[in-house]
């Protein structure tokens, strides 16, 4: 069975490769804003935080080679736990029930 829908290029995009050093012939354009990058530390990218406590993924190719695309997609869940944590939070902090 094809899995065309784990890898697309975009090519004519301005910013394509938008990483320095990636292989163009094998760059995933699938995930442009990377999912993880809400998992902080743990996302398991090469990554690094500015003075100013911006998440600096300028060096991570993770999300971005056609072999991670089930690597990225496995990792849903714990995005999830994120988000469902944070609704949490603001819930209690607005004061509604959870």
């Amino acid at each position: 069975m094809s899995q065309n829908y784990s890898y697309f290029a975009h090519k004519e995009c301005e910013y394509f490769p938008c990483h320095k050093g990636a292989d163009p012939e094998n760059f995933n354009c699938l995930f442009c804003y990377c999912p993880l990058y809400a998992l902080g530390r743990n996302c398991g990218g090469a990554f690094q935080y500015k003075e100013n406590g911006i998440k600096d993924c300028t060096n991570c190719l993770f999300p971005h080679r056609r072999e991670n695309y089930q690597k990225v997609i496995a990792r849903y869940k714990d995005i999830l736990g994120v988000l469902k944590r944070l609704e949490a939070e603001n819930r209690t902090e607005s004061g509604e029930n959870a």
